[in-house]
């Protein structure tokens, strides 16, 4: 069965729309086939790049769906002022080889702990698209690319998948801990993928909301922006202009942050959306370890765009480890 396909500008776009929910899979809000449909897409040239959305977004809600917000098409009515990422990861194109885009919607519309146990659902839902494409056609690269609360549906994934399923992971303002991150990376499926931590001191406040809300798998756990420390791992800190000056170096020319604090700029920041592509497309040019070995081997402390020097009162001492509250108050 053969792929729906959306049409930009005259141009087919190869993309097929998943929703995940508690009763199964369904395309373009149809459970009708769903299985059938997704294993007839995997073949096919080109890479097959997945786009996760974070919280607050439901694909059963017209408002609020991803698929006509940063999912859609200039051709589908646009609720949001958010850059949409079809076009910019390189959809749209009318190349043959531009591959498949699956756009992975979950019901993230709800208070942050129903949505982190949503998120866990759909990390399953996930482990079975990838699963029938994997076995569908095994040497096709799968990429997936998340934002926010969208790692948690990754890193679900990822614990119910075999060696070789996924290749390579961009998490972008990951509300996941680190911990978290770390185990599912230790499994057969992580151990084989490459994961793009992308983070920005933007992102701090909303780290911090995070670890005071959500109960951490471990006391002393952090926020992913942070950093992870793994070996198929790097951390990309794109507020931070020596590694601005590396990215460009691989062909990621970014523009500088415009404010101190914004959830968003991961993938709205002017040129960071194309680079991202390249990572997912360009794996021989933009290579895991040159990025490790030529980016800043930390990232900046918490706090760093807003507060400059020692944080020397205990309101910010404070704020610096809440985990351990979090852990304490479990919802």
């Amino acid at each position: 069965m053969s792929a729906p396909l959306d049409v930009v500008g005259g141009v087919r776009m190869p993309i097929l729309r998943v929703n995940a929910g508690h009763e199964g899979l369904a395309i373009n809000g149809s459970p009708a086939c769903a299985r059938s449909v997704i294993s007839g897409a995997a073949i096919g040239t080109g890479p097959v790049i997945i786009l996760i959305h974070g919280f607050k977004y439901d694909p059963e809600n017209a408002a609020r769906s991803p698929h006509t917000g940063i999912f859609g098409t200039p051709e589908h009515p646009v609720r949001a002022r958010k850059a949409q990422w079809l076009r910019p990861l390189g959809f749209g194109t009318g190349n043959a080889d531009e591959g498949l885009a699956i756009a992975f919607a979950w019901r993230a519309r709800a208070n942050l702990w129903q949505a982190e146990c949503a998120a866990h659902v759909a990390g399953r839902r996930l482990a079975e698209v990838i699963a029938l494409i994997h076995r569908r056609a095994p040497a096709r690269p799968i990429h997936v690319i998340s934002h926010s609360m969208g790692s948690e549906v990754v890193f679900e994934a990822l614990k119910n998948l075999p060696a070789g399923a996924i290749a390579r992971i961009i998490a972008l303002s990951a509300a996941s801990y680190t911990s978290r991150a770390v185990t599912a990376m230790q499994t057969p499926a992580g151990q084989k993928a490459q994961l793009f931590n992308i983070t920005s001191r933007e992102n701090d406040v909303f780290d911090f909301i995070y670890e005071w809300l959500v109960a951490p798998p471990k006391t002393d756990d952090r926020a992913m922006g942070l950093g992870v420390d793994l070996p198929n791992a790097v951390n990309t800190q794109i507020d931070c202009a020596r590694t601005l000056a590396v990215l460009a170096h691989f062909g990621g020319h970014i523009a500088p942050p415009s404010g101190r604090m914004c959830h968003w700029s991961s993938y709205t920041r002017p040129g960071v959306l194309p680079f991202y592509g390249r990572i997912l497309r360009c794996p021989e040019t933009v290579s895991l370890t040159g990025m490790q070995q030529m980016l800043p081997k930390h990232v900046e402390r918490r706090w760093s765009r807003i507060v400059w020097g020692p944080c020397r009162t205990m309101g910010l001492a404070a704020m610096q480890s809440p985990a351990a509250f979090a852990f304490r108050h479990r919802p």
